[in-house]
C-alpha cells in the first residue's frame, strides 16, 4: 500500500496484480511525508502501530479507514489493480508451488487439491480481491479499479488524474505459466468460478474474456 498526503491518493496493493510494478512507477512521485508499508523486495512500513502490526503491505480498506478517519479516507483518491480471478487462481498456484514443481507436473491435481483442501481464508494469495476492496457493507471504496489484462492504459489513467507523466510499467515477480485456460476443464472452472464468484460478478469478469 502507498499513501500519498503530498497528492492526496492511496494505492491498495491487491496480490498477484502487477502490484510491485505500479509501487515502482509510483515512488519517484512521492514526497518526504508519503508512506508505503511492503515487505518484498524492500522493507518499508507506515507510522501508525496498527498498520505496521499487518506485517504486509495488502491492506484492505475496512483496516485502514478507521485509521486514516472518515475525512481523510473520503477526500483521498483511492485505486487498485483487479485481476480475472481464473487467471489469478492459476498465478496462485503456479508461485506457491515454484519450489516443488508439483503445479506444473500436474496442474489439475494441483488446482483441484487447492480448492477441496484450500489454505486459511486470510492466506493473502488466496483470498478474494473484493476482500482488500471493500467496505464493511460490501461496497466498493475504490474510486478507480485498473484491470491487470490492460495495465498499461490503466495506470495512465490514473497518472493523469493525478498530474504525474506517464509512466511505462516493468513486469516484477511474475509467475511463469500458460495462457490460463489452458489449464482448467469444465469442472475446475466452475469450481474457481464459484469460489470467487463476488470477484467475478463485481468486477464483471468472463472466462476467456
Amino acid at each position: 500500500m502507498i499513501i500519498s498526503h503530498q497528492h492526496q491518493f492511496i494505492f491498495f496493493a491487491v496480490p498477484k496484480t502487477g502490484t510491485h510494478s505500479v509501487r515502482q512507477a509510483l515512488r519517484p512521485q512521492l514526497g518526504d511525508a508519503d508512506e508505503e508499508q511492503v515487505g518484498l523486495f524492500v522493507e518499508r512500513w507506515f507510522k501508525q502501530p496498527e498498520l505496521r502490526a499487518i506485517g504486509h503491505g495488502h491492506v484492505s480498506a475496512r483496516q485502514l479507514k478507521p485509521i486514516l478517519g472518515d475525512a481523510v479516507f473520503n477526500r483521498y483518491f483511492k485505486f487498485a489493480f483487479v485481476r480475472n480471478p481464473w487467471d489469478r487462481f492459476v498465478s496462485y498456484c503456479a508461485f506457491i508451488s515454484r519450489k516443488t514443481g508439483r503445479f506444473e507436473n500436474d496442474p489439475h491435481a494441483f488446482m483441484r487439491q487447492m480448492i477441496d483442501s484450500p489454505p486459511p481464508l486470510q492466506h493473502l494469495l488466496y483470498q478474494p480481491q473484493n476482500e482488500l476492496l471493500c467496505g464493511e457493507n460490501g461496497e466498493l471504496a475504490m474510486d478507480f479499479v485498473g484491470r491487470v489484462e490492460h495495465m498499461q492504459r490503466d495506470i495512465d489513467v490514473i497518472c493523469a488524474r493525478l498530474n504525474f507523466a506517464p509512466q511505462p510499467l516493468e513486469k516484477i515477480n511474475r509467475s511463469e505459466h500458460r495462457p490460463y485456460t489452458d489449464y482448467y476443464n469444465a469442472d475446475l472452472r466452475d469450481l474457481v468460478g464459484h469460489k470467487y464468484r463476488r470477484d467475478i460478478e463485481l468486477f464483471d469478469y468472463r472466462f476467456g474474456a
